[in-house]
């Protein structure tokens, strides 16, 4: 069987997500910062009429905040609660993998960074597979942000 992936570059490295769980690829533009949320998130943005919260992947995976610039693009992810946009260098390209080139993280080093759900292994590269919903439910003050949305989703619906 094969499976499709989005890859992407953020801070130092390749990494994936499952194409279901990507809902667009856009430029990153419009974002509107807010003030006193963690350091991972940049702002919100509408993207197709819904409101996204934008999270910097760099500075959540390696605590190095991206400098927001021209060419950096917004993967938005849907999760089960609310759909994010996470920042990224570069989305390269959409990968068939086969299943059998796809290996089930089972390091030690990656015990702590849970949302790494699987290692791709190519000819030439690996890339590192990102659960998304894992992702998101590990960032402290995600709950407080995902309230935020949900409500100003019920206030825009009335």
């Amino acid at each position: 069987m094969l499976t499709k992936v989005v890859v992407f570059h953020a801070g130092r490295e390749e990494y994936a997500i499952g194409i279901e769980h990507i809902v667009s690829i856009e430029k990153l533009e419009g974002v509107n910062p807010i003030p006193h949320l963690p350091a991972y998130v940049t702002g919100l943005v509408k993207v197709r009429n819904e409101l996204v919260p934008v999270l910097d992947l760099s500075s959540i995976l390696y605590d190095e905040p991206l400098n927001v610039r021209d060419g950096l693009f917004l993967l938005v992810v849907k999760t089960a609660d609310l759909q994010v946009g996470l920042v990224v260098k570069e989305a390269k390209e959409i990968l068939e993998v086969a299943d059998s080139s796809i290996t089930d993280v089972g390091l030690l080093a990656y015990s702590k960074t849970t949302y790494f759900d699987s290692v791709i292994n190519l000819d030439d590269r690996m890339i590192t597979r990102i659960d998304p919903q894992v992702l998101v439910n590990s960032l402290e003050g995600i709950k407080e942000i995902t309230d935020y949305v949900l409500k100003e989703k019920t206030l825009q619906n009335q």
